[in-house]
C-alpha cells in the first residue's frame, strides 16, 4: 500500500468518509462506517493534453494548486492550473447526504490562446490480499473493481470511456494512452480514459465521476449492479451539490452555539474557521448507529510509526463528548454513553483501551485504568448539561459495575498485594502508577456520589436501595481519602515541592494538570500546583509557545509541541485566573492550525505545520472547550 501519512482534507456523510491531500488526491475511502472498511490503495487522475504524456492532477512540476472548502460545508474544491498548457481544472468533491456515493466533478477551462485536445485518465488500485483478490470488469462508462465481498464502481454520468487497461496499467500509463483487448481480468489496479475533446480558448467542459461501493452481500448479480449504476448515472449533480451544501450550512447554524462575536479581523476569522471546521469534523469521526467516536482518520495502516489511530478510545471520546455538549450535540453524547459504552463494557466493569466505532474490540496493547474512570466522570459531566434523571438511571448499572472494578483496583494499590494496579499512563508509553490515573478515579468516585444524590429521591419507595446509596457514599468517601493520602505520600516530590507523574521518575508531564482540570483534585493556586506549573514551563514550553507532552518524549521525534498539551495549559491558566497566559497558549494553537482549520496532534516547531496526524478529534475537542471558557475574554 502507498505511504500516505497526512490527510489534509476530509469529507463525508454519516456512513462514508473520504480524505485528500492538499493537491486533491483521494487518499482513503471508508464505508459503511468512519473506520471500516477502507478500499483505496491509490486513486490517481491525470490529463493528456494534445500530444503530451500524462500530467497527473495531483503531482506535476507545472501544476499550481489552490484548495478550499465551500464555506461552512464538507464540500472540497481543488483548483489545479497547469502553467505549461494554461489549462485550469476545477475539481469538486463531495459525498451525498442520503446515499453513500462520492461525487467528483471536473471543470476544464482553456486559458491558452490555442485549442487544447484533452483526455482524462483514472488509474485506481484497490486494496487486496491473497484471500480477497480484486478483479476488474470494464463497462461502457467506467469500470467495476470487485472481489467476493464488494464492488467499487467508478463511472461517468454522461461520458463513455474511450480506452481502458486492466493488465499492466502501471507499465505504460505514463504515455497517457491505454490499451487492453480484455474487458475483464485479474488485476487490483486498472485504468480508464475519457475523451473530453477539443477545448477552444476561453471554453470550458465538464466531466462528472461517481464512485459507488456495492456490498456484494446485498447485491451480487452483475446485471443488478449495472442496473444500480444506470440509476446512479441519472443523478443530477448540481441538484445534489445544492442539497449537500444546504445540509452542512444548516448543520453549522444549529451547532454554532458558542457566543463568539462576528469576526472583524484575520485572527478572529481563523478562530471562526477552526470552530466551524470542528463542528463539521465531529460527525465525520462518529458512528451514527453506536455513538462511537474515533480519534482520527487513519494515517498509518502498516503500523510503521504508530499503533494506528482509526479507533475509539473511551478516554479521548469523553473529552470529545464534552465538546459535543458545548456545541449542542447532546443526542450524540447520549448515544455514546447509552449505546457505545454499554455495549463495550467488559463483564468485570472495565473498558479496554480502544474499539472500532461499531463497538467491536480493536487491537489493544495494554490495560489503562483511566479509560474506565473517565466514562463515569463523563456521564456526570453530561448530566450537568442536560439535567435528565432518566439518563442517569439508564446508565446507573453500567456505572455501578465500573465503580466496583475501580474499587478493586484501589484495594490492590493501597494494600500492594499484587500487580493488578499497574496500568499504562494516559500517553500509553509507561506502565506503572500514575497521578493522572488516580485523579481520574477520584473524579469518578466523586461523580458517582453525586449521581447517587441525584437519583436518591427516585427510590422513595425502596428504603433498602436508599440505605445502600448512603452506605455507598460513606465507602467512596473513604476510598477518596485513601487515594489522596496515597498521592501525597507517593506522588509528591519533597525536594522540588511539586507533583510527580508516577512512582518511578520525576520527569515533568503535562498530564499532571489533569489533577487540577478536569478532575479538580487540587486547586489551581495551591503551592504544589503552582510549583509544578513553573517546572512545566521550564522544561516543556518551546520557543514557539507550544508545549511538549513530557520530558524525554521520543514519539515521532519527541520534540514536537502538542496542541492538546498547549490547550491543557490554557485550561489551567483559565482556572487560575491568568487570562494573558491562557490567551498565549490559545494563540499558539490558532497560529498552528492548517489553512482549512484542522488542528493536528503535533506541530513542527520550525515550520508550524502538522508534524503528525492532522484533524485529531481530541485536539479539536480541547479547542472547543477552551474557546467556550475564553469566549468573553478574547
Amino acid at each position: 500500500m502507498e505511504k500516505k501519512y497526512f490527510n489534509d482534507a476530509i469529507i463525508g456523510n454519516n456512513e462514508m468518509l473520504a480524505s485528500y491531500t492538499k493537491n486533491g488526491e483521494l487518499l482513503r475511502l471508508y464505508t459503511p462506517g468512519c473506520d471500516y472498511r477502507q478500499f483505496i490503495d491509490f486513486f490517481h487522475t491525470g490529463v493528456k493534453i494534445n500530444d503530451s504524456n500524462i500530467i497527473y492532477t495531483h503531482d506535476d512540476i507545472n501544476n499550481v494548486y489552490d484548495q478550499n472548502y465551500v464555506e461552512d460545508t464538507n464540500i472540497l474544491n481543488t483548483e489545479i492550473k497547469n502553467t505549461y498548457f494554461n489549462l485550469k481544472i476545477n475539481q469538486m468533491d463531495f459525498v451525498e447526504i442520503k446515499r453513500n456515493i462520492l461525487i467528483k466533478k471536473y471543470t476544464f477551462i482553456n486559458e491558452n490562446s490555442i485549442d487544447l485536445d484533452v483526455r482524462f485518465l483514472i488509474h485506481s488500485k484497490i486494496i487486496s490480499d491473497d484471500s480477497d483478490f480484486v478483479s476488474c470488469r470494464v463497462i461502457d462508462n467506467g469500470m467495476i473493481q470487485y472481489n467476493h465481498n464488494y464492488s467499487i464502481c467508478t463511472f461517468s454520468t454522461k461520458n463513455n470511456i474511450v480506452e481502458h487497461q486492466i493488465h499492466g496499467t502501471s507499465n505504460n500509463i505514463i504515455s497517457g494512452s491505454l490499451y487492453d483487448k480484455d474487458y475483464i481480468g485479474m488485476s487490483s489496479d486498472s485504468g480508464i480514459v475519457y475523451d473530453i475533446g477539443t477545448i477552444k480558448p476561453g471554453e470550458k467542459k465538464e466531466l462528472e465521476i461517481i464512485i459507488y461501493i456495492n456490498d456484494n452481500n446485498q447485491i451480487y448479480n452483475t446485471s443488478e449492479i449495472e442496473k444500480e449504476i444506470d440509476k446512479l448515472r441519472k443523478t443530477e449533480i448540481e441538484k445534489e451539490y445544492k442539497s449537500v451544501k444546504a445540509h452542512w450550512k444548516k448543520y453549522i447554524k444549529e451547532h454554532l452555539t458558542i457566543g463568539y462575536k462576528e469576526a472583524t479581523n484575520q485572527y478572529e476569522e481563523k478562530i471562526q474557521n477552526i470552530l466551524k471546521r470542528s463542528i463539521l469534523l465531529f460527525p465525520l469521526l462518529s458512528n451514527q448507529n453506536t455513538g462511537g467516536i474515533m480519534a482520527s482518520v487513519e494515517v498509518d495502516e502498516n503500523f510503521e510509526h504508530c499503533g494506528r489511530y482509526g479507533y475509539c478510545w473511551p478516554r479521548d471520546a469523553v473529552f470529545i463528548t464534552k465538546a459535543l455538549d458545548i456545541l449542542d450535540m447532546k443526542k450524540e453524547t447520549e448515544k455514546f454513553y447509552k449505546v457505545f459504552c454499554k455495549n463495550t463494557q467488559s463483564a468485570n466493569g472495565m473498558w479496554e483501551q480502544r474499539f472500532f466505532s461499531d463497538g467491536r474490540l480493536a487491537p489493544c496493547w495494554g490495560y489503562q485504568i483511566d479509560e474506565t474512570a473517565s466514562v463515569i466522570h463523563g456521564i456526570y459531566e453530561h448530566y450537568k448539561i442536560v439535567k435528565d434523571i432518566k439518563f442517569l438511571k439508564d446508565t446507573l448499572k453500567m456505572c455501578e459495575k465500573a465503580v466496583k472494578f475501580l474499587k478493586k483496583y484501589v484495594d490492590d494499590l493501597i494494600k500492594g498485594e499484587n500487580k493488578i494496579h499497574v496500568s499504562y499512563d494516559i500517553w500509553e508509553m509507561h506502565e506503572g502508577v500514575h497521578l493522572y490515573s488516580l485523579a481520574s478515579i477520584i473524579s469518578a468516585f466523586e461523580a458517582f456520589m453525586k449521581i447517587d444524590e441525584e437519583i436518591f429521591s427516585t427510590f422513595d419507595n425502596n428504603r433498602i436501595k436508599q440505605e445502600n446509596l448512603r452506605n455507598e457514599k460513606q465507602e467512596l468517601e473513604k476510598y477518596i481519602r485513601d487515594i489522596k493520602k496515597y498521592i501525597l505520600e507517593n506522588l509528591y516530590n519533597d525536594e522540588q515541592k511539586c507533583l510527580k507523574r508516577n512512582l518511578e521518575d520525576t520527569k515533568t508531564d503535562v498530564s499532571i494538570i489533569g489533577s487540577v482540570v478536569p478532575f479538580n483534585i487540587f486547586g489551581a493556586k495551591e503551592k504544589k500546583v503552582v510549583n509544578t506549573i513553573e517546572k512545566i514551563n521550564m522544561t516543556l514550553r518551546t520557543y514557539t509557545g507550544g508545549y511538549l507532552r513530557f520530558e524525554g518524549d521520543h514519539y515521532m521525534g519527541g520534540q514536537n509541541p502538542w496542541p492538546i498539551a498547549t490547550l491543557w495549559m490554557a485550561l489551567y491558566y483559565i482556572e487560575a485566573g491568568d487570562k494573558e497566559s491562557a490567551k498565549e497558549c490559545f494563540n499558539y494553537v490558532i497560529r498552528s492550525a492548517t489553512k482549512h482549520g484542522f488542528i493536528p496532534e503535533q506541530v513542527d516547531n520550525q515550520t508550524m505545520d502538522p508534524a503528525w496526524v492532522n484533524a485529531l478529534g481530541w485536539s479539536h475537542a480541547m479547542f472547543v472547550i477552551v474557546l467556550s471558557k475564553m469566549v468573553n475574554k478574547l
